[in-house]
């Protein structure tokens, strides 16, 4: 007698043929969009504004208008811009690796998650051009031939291989996340009426017709873009890492911070993914095709990326240990009860706690409280950021140098309205462009459906 393995839950749930799937991706394209999108459009758009307002007041004055002060010179600004670069790691990750991992639970999740990268790398722009200063000095980055004698940029430095990195990044997830939509821009053509529309969707298909030639240049395309992105995953976090582990700081001057970032990297890209896709999921009624194994499967990822940075927490503080050095030590010491203890066990409950409680299969398989965690751990890691900067900048080693940080209405703003950017652009985004790659469901269909899943049973397969 030999053991049958239990067939999978569907991918695909309902009777769908691969004309219901056209129907319902293209749905928030072609229909009118429901008052449950205005509402959120609204209240981003509102966010954006005034998020433009505070940006516009800080170029007008200067960034004496933010909080930052002559002790802790890098605080809100690169705490957010740490933070919107890690949302931006799920989305190639969920695409790349999961693509080369050959995961079929990645196709109703990753167009989203594409897009989400690249909305969430220009939030992280906006800090980072703005916190130099003098913005419009910002070319001199670039190593570009100048008028001032050899002014070259100091290539040691990480921070401009920050921008190489960053940049890079950018440019190869626009390129993944636009070929992997042809496909779907000539179903879009064949089926829009009006020919102002049609004649763009032509453009942006780039003549695609679906042949057996264009389906396998495809692929091999999307198998070279996902093995460039991959290391390129890793590599952006751990650079952006180093801008503090270069540094002499105690609390910072540490080996652990390129794997311990990366991973809090996936951890809250993967929560923001989950956020997304809920919204998504009630608002064009996708109940079918971002089922409840989805969250599931992304939960269990949320499991272990979360015990990573436990573990980064834990190996930081007996390393500040077992080093004897007393700076260590204090550093340490006064982020878990200094005057911002706070938010180091803000950060803590988020990040360390919540994430466990994924581990019970009612509390992972259920729909509104993952919403809820999604947006704890998001928190969460905004936290981490803050901890890892605000707290070691204020105790140095000095103590005639010590000092606080506020900050101040305008920072607070200018981080709303990024806030408010990322979702304007994603609900803008979700009424021009399908959200799922129908062209990959229908690749599943016959092997995940939920009718072929039934057959299959019966038929004991």
């Amino acid at each position: 007698m030999h053991a049958e393995s239990q067939i999978r839950e569907p991918l695909i749930l309902g009777n769908k043929t691969y004309r219901n799937i056209t129907d319902d991706i293209i749905a928030p394209i072609e229909g009118k969009a429901n008052r449950l999108w205005y509402i959120l459009f609204t209240i981003s758009a509102l966010g954006f504004m005034w998020g433009i307002g505070c940006l516009s007041y800080t170029i007008g004055v200067g960034i004496g208008a933010w909080g930052s002060n002559n002790g802790v010179d890098w605080a809100w600004d690169i705490t957010n811009f740490v933070w919107w670069i890690g949302i931006g790691h799920a989305g190639t990750l969920i695409s790349a690796v999961l693509l080369l991992f050959r995961q079929k639970w990645r196709m109703a999740i990753n167009r989203s998650a594409e897009a989400m990268t690249i909305f969430a790398v220009l939030c992280a722009a906006i800090f980072v051009t703005l916190h130099t200063g003098r913005p419009w000095l910002d070319y001199m980055l670039f190593p570009l031939p100048n008028q001032f004698g050899s002014i070259w940029p100091n290539f040691n430095s990480p921070l401009l291989w920050d921008v190489f990195a960053i940049s890079t990044y950018a440019t190869v997830s626009i390129v993944f996340w636009y070929i992997g939509l042809i496909p779907d821009f000539a179903m879009i053509r064949d089926r829009v009426v009006k020919p102002k529309m049609k004649k763009i969707y032509s453009l942006l298909s780039f003549g695609w017709g679906g042949s057996a030639r264009h389906w396998s240049r495809f692929e091999e395309v999307s198998l070279v873009l996902a093995g460039l992105s991959t290391p390129l995953v890793f590599s952006v976090h751990s650079i952006v890492s180093m801008d503090f582990a270069t540094s002499i700081l105690p609390g910072w001057h540490t080996t652990i911070f390129p794997p311990y970032f990366v991973s809090g990297a996936v951890f809250s890209g993967f929560a923001m993914v989950l956020t997304l896709m809920l919204i998504v999921r009630k608002v064009y009624k996708l109940e079918a095709y971002i089922t409840v194994k989805h969250v599931e499967y992304m939960n269990i990822v949320i499991i272990v990326t979360g015990s990573i940075v436990g573990v980064a927490y834990l190996t930081e503080l007996f390393m500040a240990w077992y080093s004897g050095v007393e700076w260590e030590q204090y550093a340490f010491l006064n982020r878990a009860t200094g005057p911002m203890a706070w938010a180091y066990w803000i950060m803590m409950t988020c990040n360390v706690i919540s994430p466990q409680l994924f581990w019970f299969k009612k509390l992972r398989t259920s729909l509104a409280f993952t919403f809820v965690l999604s947006i704890v751990v998001n928190i969460g890691m905004w936290f981490e950021r803050f901890v890892i900067i605000v707290p070691t900048l204020c105790r140095t080693y000095l103590p005639s140098t010590w000092n606080s940080y506020h900050p101040t209405f305008v920072d607070v703003g200018i981080f709303v309205g990024t806030i408010g950017m990322f979702f304007t652009l994603f609900l803008l985004y979700s009424r021009t462009f399908p959200v799922i790659a129908q062209a990959e469901l229908k690749s599943i269909l016959k092997a995940s459906g939920e009718e072929q899943k039934k057959l299959a049973a019966e038929h004991g397969h």
